[in-house]
């Protein structure tokens, strides 16, 4: 690692003495000047609204700091991870920028020595009792936080249509046998049981956590991740199997389509269900649908007590021109002010555990609610339980199968990657 980040200051170095020409688009062509640049892939509906709600804070405490909105477009970050690799690994990172809690910054960046650690945010401003121990263990290496989370999403929750349901009879299904009945119903009158999106990549992976938390219950799912569950034993292959079975129902253009895209299938009465984490939930409200009414919500089937989790951080990359002003944009959205004005927007959950209620409906109500009692696991297609690098590939492998439907190959495959990377 020692020589890894020498041969980096190296690069940082005679980048910093290349004339300013030579750079596209990255902060060598700025002045250094009084500059946030925030980046992130908030772009759509009540992530970009929940931003730009903190950024709004940050501008009138401090107008003497340009912020900059960096962002770019693709769901889950597909694209932005790209962008930053490319900055990080050149020696121009951004200020700050968004990064799945865990393995998704640990991995990543922090045990190749990129970040500054950040434990006195919450230390200097006594917070650190204001966050479950759950999720400061998930934002620490070695003792130190890296990353402030100002939110906590859940994966696991099947949205549905609640004027489909009711005119034909349907509850929303607890388990998988009770999705299949549902789902076989759906179909035979024409309606597209479940809308899954594939655009980006990661959507099939997100649908498969769920059905792999299902058939395995929370130890075993977290074992996948660990190297304690066999991914070509024969519960994992089982519940493989089950997955396939489930995309049976699915829409047949999802290559086409967003993860956004899918939530408006289900908005507009195309398809009746979508499996997606709950920034679903600020999408649905940015236009201008209300939670119980135009639609509903339940975990996935067959995981109740269990929550899927991610969490949207942001951290202190080494050597930027002005820490002093991420630190405040740090202590902003790790205090419940900015908590409370990002998330009621984002359709997500605070960090912290002294949010006004009273901001928040009755979707994200419920979620805080199952956050406080269900059993926590982590969240793999959102960077908690593996590494970009791990996901990336098991995103590959899991496309592949559901081309061409090899339980057998894809579970060697996905065991093979388990012995590469698992900790």
């Amino acid at each position: 690692m020692r020589k890894r980040h020498l041969i980096l200051c190296m690069v940082i170095a005679v980048l910093m003495i290349m004339p300013a020409a030579v750079f596209a688009g990255g902060r060598a062509e700025r002045p250094a000047a009084n500059e946030l640049e925030i980046f992130s892939w908030w772009t759509a509906g009540g992530e970009a609204e929940g931003l730009q709600a903190l950024i709004d804070i940050y501008n009138e405490r401090y107008p003497e700091v340009n912020v900059i909105n960096a962002t770019v477009a693709g769901g889950a970050g597909a694209q932005a991870k790209a962008v930053l690799a490319s900055r990080m690994q050149g020696g121009n990172p951004p200020d700050s920028f968004q990064v799945h809690a865990g393995q998704g910054i640990i991995a990543t960046w922090v045990v190749e020595d990129f970040m500054e650690p950040v434990t006195f945010i919450l230390e200097d401003n006594g917070w650190m009792d204001d966050y479950p121990a759950d999720v400061i263990d998930i934002i620490s290496y070695q003792g130190e936080i890296y990353s402030i989370p100002v939110n906590i999403h859940r994966s696991n929750v099947m949205w549905y249509n609640r004027s489909l349901f009711a005119d034909n009879g349907l509850e929303p299904p607890a388990s998988m046998a009770e999705f299949f009945q549902v789902a076989e119903q759906l179909r035979a009158r024409g309606i597209t049981p479940l809308a899954v999106g594939g655009t980006d990549g990661w959507e099939q992976t997100h649908l498969l956590e769920s059905v792999l938390l299902a058939e395995l219950g929370a130890e075993a799912y977290r074992g996948l991740w660990t190297g304690a569950t066999a991914w070509n034993g024969t519960r994992a292959k089982a519940a493989l199997e089950s997955f396939l079975r489930v995309m049976e129902y699915t829409n047949p253009d999802r290559a086409a389509l967003t993860n956004i895209d899918a939530a408006q299938y289900v908005a507009e009465g195309r398809a009746a269900m979508t499996v997606m984490g709950d920034w679903v939930h600020g999408y649905y409200l940015s236009i201008g649908h209300t939670p119980n009414e135009e639609y509903g919500w339940v975990p996935f089937p067959g995981t109740a007590g269990n929550f899927l989790m991610l969490s949207d951080t942001f951290g202190l990359p080494k050597d930027v021109p002005n820490p002093q002003n991420v630190e405040r944009w740090l202590t902003l959205i790790a205090s419940r002010e900015g908590q409370d004005a990002f998330n009621p927007i984002k359709g997500s959950i605070p960090a912290r555990t002294d949010a006004d209620r009273s901001l928040y409906d009755a979707y994200l109500l419920s979620a805080m609610d199952d956050f406080g009692r269900d059993t926590i696991v982590p969240s793999v297609a959102h960077g908690a339980a593996a590494s970009e690098s791990w996901v990336t590939r098991i995103n590959d492998v899991v496309n592949i199968l559901v081309n061409n439907r090899n339980v057998d190959q894809a579970a060697n495959e996905f065991q093979s990657l388990a012995q590469q990377y698992a900790r």
